[in-house]
């Protein structure tokens, strides 16, 4: 059973709660399960604008990777899409949650369809936004350059000005943005080692396309039109893998005025989104 510790700010009962080793935020509610899977740089927090826009009867799960937050990191040095999708069943086992719309971002693309891979039954439909397409790399093989970069940034500059030098990438305009940019920053600057290195190693080795070959359940794809860090046709890419493995035809949908916290600089749009794929799960088709 999860242990609640204590309530977030706002009109909505949010709560922080810790399950199967993971750290996340609950709004309760009797309605369809909605898990969010944040991306690299983020935590479960940055989603709570969603839920303003969310119908009120959604039990809304925002789960905070292994390694983020409170949550416990992996065993492996170097995890791959498998031991991320095996934690998140250990922790939907734990709630008691049988079904639910998965939402990925960014990272959690990666995490989500691979998951949907191994455990179709346990989801009605999947909303993927801003893939991360993965380096596909083979485990335990030299870091690619990028990925050596992340890591390197964050040990040598702390999790503070990591956060201050990469946030406004994330963002649309940021110089119009700042509450934006601040709420990137913040989630950003939270993030340590090991989780992040964890993480940076499973995106090296991920393959989203891979993944998304074997799932057939309806799928939304989201790109949000100023998102400059995962280029669209990362996302596109992914939309053929998961076309080419049948079931009802997955839908694309961009998002304009936004960057790649899509959710953050438009959240209503974003919500809107989640709440056509909850109605286009219910009857097997696409949002």
């Amino acid at each position: 059973m999860p242990h609640k510790s204590d309530e977030m700010d706002g009109g909505d009962r949010v709560l922080r709660a810790t399950s199967a080793g993971i750290d996340f935020l609950r709004r309760s509610a009797p309605g369809e399960a909605v898990v969010f899977l944040h991306g690299i740089g983020s935590r479960g927090e940055s989603f709570l604008p969603l839920v303003p826009h969310l119908h009120p009867d959604l039990d809304l799960i925002f789960w905070n990777a292994p390694g983020y937050a409170g949550s416990a990191p992996l065993a492996e040095d170097w995890p791959t899409e498998d031991a991320y999708a095996a934690a998140l069943l250990r922790f939907l086992d734990a709630l008691g949650i049988d079904r639910a719309l998965l939402v990925g971002h960014s990272l959690g693309t990666l995490i989500a369809a691979r998951f949907a891979a191994g455990h179709r039954a346990r989801l009605s439909g999947l909303v993927l936004s801003e893939c991360a397409a993965g380096y596909g790399i083979p485990v335990g093989s030299e870091l690619p350059e990028k990925s050596r970069a992340r890591i390197d940034a964050l040990q040598a500059l702390g999790g503070v000005e990591f956060a201050r030098t990469r946030a406004p990438k994330l963002v649309h305009e940021a110089d119009t943005a700042p509450d934006a940019v601040a709420a990137v920053e913040t989630a950003m600057a939270a993030v340590t080692l090991p989780g992040y290195g964890q993480a940076v190693r499973m995106l090296s080795s991920g393959r989203l396309s891979e993944s998304l070959a074997s799932v057939t359940i309806p799928t939304t794809f989201v790109w949000a039109e100023g998102d400059t860090v995962t280029p669209e046709d990362q996302t596109l890419a992914a939309l053929e893998a998961r076309r080419s493995a049948g079931g009802p035809a997955p839908h694309y949908l961009q998002i304009p005025a936004a960057g790649h916290a899509v959710y953050l600089q438009q959240p209503e749009a974003f919500a809107n989104i989640v709440t056509g794929a909850l109605a286009a799960s219910a009857s097997g088709e696409t949002a």
